[in-house]
């Protein structure tokens, strides 16, 4: 099956130029389930309170210094599921608090400087990485 590359970006486009209507009007466009914490009920984002309260004791535990494991085996260990009625595991704990307090360096002691182009280690502040800009 072949495909014509300029019909399918029109496509694309218009389903892009949909869903931007769609979450300007309020209603939900994303892709696939609504993030943990909310549900979609008639095209609406709403809290679902029995997923607030388990992002609620993940906060908890994660402030208590619990690590992301340990956080994934009490609520393993509690009989807590995901949305999709799986095991816990650490990612699944790191994406729920990355949505509770924003995304997290990838390297530990490492953030971007307000140059873009550069990161800055903060145990040596003097110290600049350039990055490899991706052409």
């Amino acid at each position: 099956m072949t495909a014509d590359n300029s019909h399918n970006g029109s496509i694309w486009e218009r389903l892009e130029r949909g869903r931007k209507l769609k979450a300007a009007r309020g209603g939900y466009a994303g892709y696939g389930s609504p993030p943990y914490g909310l549900t979609s009920i008639n095209g609406e984002l709403v809290e679902n309170p029995d997923e607030q309260a388990i992002i609620e004791m993940i906060r908890r535990h994660h402030k208590s210094g619990k690590s992301l494991q340990q956080i994934a085996n009490w609520l393993n260990e509690n009989d807590y599921t995901t949305k999709r009625g799986q095991m816990w595991k650490r990612i699944s704990v790191k994406r729920v608090l990355d949505r509770l307090y924003g995304k997290t360096p990838r390297i530990s002691g490492v953030t971007t400087s307000s140059n873009s182009n550069y990161i800055e280690n903060r145990n040596t502040h003097h110290q600049r990485i350039q990055l490899e800009e991706n052409s």
